[in-house]
């Protein structure tokens, strides 16, 4: 072996000389050369100065074995660039000198011409390693050419076909160093501060280096394993997470909380940039095969491979991150991004890696589904029923198009209501399932798209939908309830999202007011006991929780048993010890109601179906005639003007036995529901207590309450100690019936009576009031033969005159004067069959008097200012005495104090001027 000359180590005396010789023997090689460096840099190479030189570097340390290191400054003789790895050799010259061969077996260089990169900014190239150094320089090769008759071309010479040896070591630290002598043109901060922004990079493409170095600013690459075949990288402030397949890496960025940034925009790396323009989320570094620059992929290169393991790095990363693998849909960038596209998401769609609801394992995209709106509570309900659910936080609008992309099946609520069809589950998981189904009902396509949901029934039945069934409102009953009767979702499972999808609501009271369980209550057959256990077991649950007196008294046929054991009709049974069987007649139809169904259900639930205690109180909405099996309804309804709103009437009152009548109202005043109703005195039950219940012998009717001295000494008062009570069930302070009048009137013709005169004027004046509105019967009156006067005594009819002018009392006798007053006069002769007083006396002052006037009398004057009455009108004559001639019913003269003859002119002596002026003189 030729020892090598230790001046010059590489031999680059002997390589000059053969690139020389083939130049001369053939001038057009030269020209050849000069153009493809030309070339190369222009194009294949232009802007790759750090990139070529990061390569290099990368295959040096990988050579050696080691983790490389790259450093850049600015030095005074140029840009300087080193390197740790093997250093410079033989071979690597004769590479770099020989432009279209490479020495390398590996590594990222393969081609021996990345190099030439650095002509872009230098002239002159200096390579200092540790086994030798060498340099490249435009200005000594033009010089070379001309000693050798050789004539440069006009584009410029070859600088990296002719090296010298030189004998600069490499910087300390380093094995090898490139010094680059810029060119006066290049901007050396510009170009340091361009290396700054592709090192962070170099660092990602190349794992062979650990650090680069670009002036003062170092960055390093460190690589963490996070398990699962997931590393991190971290180069400066940035970091990515990275997978690794047989043909690729993968690398996407993630922020310092651990949240996944998808690229979206970049370029495939072959390990460094290419020209190949990708849309996917990840920074793709792939073992593919490009053209001699690097810049384009061979054609027919195979990329499908590149997305090998690449749905096993989404399935190692966090399950809320994995989506953000997926490329979003849209056109490709380039044709090799369409093919790679493609083959990311066929790996994507075929491979376990989709999150699942629950916890699940992971799932193969084509074969999961999607819920709009899926919640965590709505998966695990529904975990066992939809399978292959996606994880609720990707099932939002915002993953659609991902999961589309991946060719996950989107369902919506209508096919979840499908798939639920005839499940069977308790009612307590229906409930959940409507809880977390509730969310979902933005609108109404949705609640159309649910409107077929089954639902469970009390009775245990599941029908489809509920717009057929109700909901129990406040019921207040434990457990289910079989109402074959209605569609009743089970308690367990009510919801208010059934309410929205069209079921009703119900109450207690209307459960039990439906027409259809009247129906069923009618058609129990009195010999099945179970059956009719059953349907009372349902109505006593639920009537127990109603208000008293507000169900229909349709459930009064509900059967019973009684202390017998035989079934009877509830409202046909009382309760032990009921007070209201005391006051009943000793054949009423009531019997007892068995003890044991009082244990089972409660008083309370046995009173609402109409079982009695004490008197029961019907209520009836909008009623409109009598049909309410009321004792006397019809006649009660003749003295209705217009149908009430509510009927409210206490039942049974004809069964109470005459005799029994104190203790019978005792309880009804006693009872908050049946006071009430005997405070309407236009209600039925007022009235029928007026006319039939009797007390002391006499109907209620007929006694006044005690401190209504109305009718004193006419009605007896009533001795009852609930008389305050029973006010509306006594006779009225006015006249209101045909029945009351007759008894006033009877009573003022009963001699053993004796009522105060001012007594028998009010009941004259309320008889005349009810007569001229029109409030008495006159046909069904019997008039007595004698009537009461003004003085309390009673007279034949035939001596009576009504008073109807003031002036008349002074010669009529009171024990044949009849008056209430003197406006209702005539009302009260017409009543009465009576004579006006003033029909049948007449009578005319004998003397003659004083003419004057009203105003100019200061006694007149004086009386009307005492009792705030005006001053009467008309023609006035005073008289010293006063003596008037009667004729007709009463006759003679007679003395009085004032008196109105029948020109209308008040005649008045000085102590009739009170009277007058009280009366209205004339006017009266």
């Amino acid at each position: 072996m030729t020892q090598a000359d230790p001046a010059d180590p590489f031999g680059t005396a002997a390589l000059r000389d053969g690139t020389l010789l083939a130049w001369r023997s053939s001038p057009t090689r030269l020209r050849e050369d000069t153009a493809t460096e030309s070339d190369l840099v222009r194009a294949g190479y232009r802007d790759r100065v750090l990139t070529e030189l990061a390569q290099n570097a990368a295959d040096a340390a990988t050579r050696a074995g080691i983790t490389g290191a790259m450093r850049v400054w600015l030095g005074d003789d140029g840009l300087h660039v080193a390197n740790t790895g093997s250093p410079l050799d033989g071979p690597g010259v004769q590479a770099l000198t020989a432009l279209r061969a490479s020495a390398k077996t590996g590594g990222v260089g393969r081609f021996g011409v990345g190099f030439t990169a650095v002509l872009a900014v230098s002239d002159d190239i200096g390579i200092r390693s540790r086994t030798g150094s060498i340099r490249f320089s435009a200005e000594r090769t033009r010089a070379v050419l001309r000693e050798h008759d050789l004539t440069p071309p006009r584009s410029g010479v070859p600088v990296l076909r002719l090296a010298w040896p030189t004998a600069e070591p490499p910087v300390s630290g380093f094995d090898t160093e490139i010094v680059l002598r810029l060119r006066p043109d290049v901007d050396a901060r510009a170009l340091l501060d361009g290396f700054r922004a592709e090192a962070a990079e170099l660092l990602l493409e190349l794992p062979a280096l650990g650090s680069i170095t670009i002036g003062d600013d170092e960055l390093t690459r460190t690589r963490t394993d996070l398990g699962g075949g997931v590393h991190e990288i971290v180069v400066g402030e940035h970091r990515w997470w990275e997978g690794e397949g047989p043909h690729a890496r993968w690398l996407v960025p993630v922020t310092a909380a651990g949240e996944i940034t998808p690229l979206g925009d970049d370029v495939l790396r072959a390990p460094t940039r290419s020209d190949e323009e990708l849309s996917l989320p990840v920074l793709v570094v792939a073992d593919v095969p490009m053209q001699p620059d690097r810049r384009r992929l061979l054609p027919g290169a195979p990329l499908d491979r590149i997305a090998e393991g690449y749905a096993r790095f989404a399935a190692a990363l966090p399950a809320d991150q994995r989506i953000a693998l997926v490329p979003v849909p849209g056109f490709a960038r380039s044709e090799a991004d369409g093919l790679l596209r493609e083959a990311v998401l066929a790996e994507l769609r075929t491979h376990p890696w989709l999150p699942a609801a629950a916890g699940g394992d992971d799932l193969v995209p084509e074969r999961a589904t999607a819920l709009d709106g899926l919640t965590d509570e709505l998966a695990e309900a529904l975990a066992d029923v939809v399978p292959g659910l996606v994880a609720p936080a990707l099932c939002g609008p915002r993953y659609a198009s991902l999961l589309a992309a991946v060719d996950v099946h989107r369902i919506g609520p209508a096919r979840v209501a499908e798939l639920l069809a005839g499940l069977d589950r308790d009612p307590q998981w229906w409930r959940r399932l409507y809880d977390a189904l509730e969310p979902l009902v933005v609108d109404a396509v949705v609640a159309e798209e649910l409107a077929s949901i089954p639902v469970p029934l009390s009775d245990g039945r599941l029908v489809t939908g509920p717009r057929t069934t109700v909901l129990g409102a406040d019921l207040g009953v434990d457990g289910p309830l079989v109402l074959p009767w209605v569609r009743l979702v089970h308690p367990d499972a009510a919801h208010p999202l059934l309410a929205r999808l069209g079921a009703g609501t119900v109450t207690a009271v209307d459960l039990l007011s439906d027409p259809a369980l009247f129906a069923a209550v009618e058609d129990v057959d009195p010999d099945d006991d179970e059956a009719a256990a059953e349907l009372a077991d349902t109505v006593l649950r639920l009537a127990g929780h109603v208000p008293g007196g507000s169900l229909p008294r349709d459930l009064g046929a509900l059967l019973l048993p009684d202390v017998d054991g035989e079934l009877v009709p509830a409202d046909e049974l009382l309760l032990p010890d009921a007070p209201l069987a005391d006051v009943l007649v000793d054949e009423s139809p009531f019997g007892t109601v068995d003890s044991k169904v009082i244990d089972r259900y409660g008083v309370d639930a046995l009173r609402a179906v109409g079982v009695g205690w004490g008197f029961t109180v019907l209520r009836a909405e909008l009623p409109t005639g009598p049909d309410h099996d009321l004792p006397d309804e019809g006649q009660w309804w003749e003295t209705v003007d217009t149908d009430p709103d509510t009927l409210v009437a206490v039942r049974d009152l004809d069964l109470v036995d005459e005799t029994r009548w104190a203790r019978a109202l005792t309880l009804l005043a006693a009872d908050p529901d049946t006071a009430d109703a005997l405070a309407d005195r236009e209600g039925y039950t007022a009235w029928w207590l007026r006319t039939y219940a009797v007390l002391d012998g006499q109907p209620l009717g007929r006694l006044r309450a005690p401190d209504d001295t109305t009718f004193e000494g006419l009605l007896d008062p009533c001795p009852h100690p609930d008389a305050d009570r029973l006010r509306a069930c006594l006779a009225s302070p006015v006249v209101d019936s045909t029945a009351l009048a007759a008894l006033l009137l009877d009573r003022l013709a009963d001699p053993d009576r004796d009522p105060a005169p001012a007594v028998v004027a009010a009941a004259h004046g309320a008889l005349a009031a009810a007569y001229a509105s029109g409030v008495l019967d006159v046909a069904a009156l019997d008039l007595p033969d004698a009537v009461r006067s003004i003085a309390g005594t009673v007279v034949d009819a035939a001596d009576a005159l009504v008073l109807d002018r003031p002036w008349l009392a002074a010669v009529v006798p009171a024990e044949r004067i009849v008056m209430g007053t003197t406006a209702t006069a005539g009302a009260l002769a017409e009543l009465l069959d009576l004579p006006l007083a003033s029909d049948t006396v007449s009578a005319e002052p004998t003397g003659p008097g004083r003419a004057t006037e009203w105003s100019r009398e200061p006694q007149a004057v004086l009386a009307a200012a005492t009792t705030g009455v005006p001053l009467p009108r008309g023609p006035l004559t005073v008289h010293d005495r006063l003596v008037v001639s009667c004729s007709g019913a009463v006759t003679g003269e007679r003395e009085v104090a004032w008196w109105v003859d029948r020109s209308g002119t008040t005649h008045c002596t000085p102590a009739g001027f009170a009277a007058a002026v009280a009366s209205g003189g004339a006017g009266s």
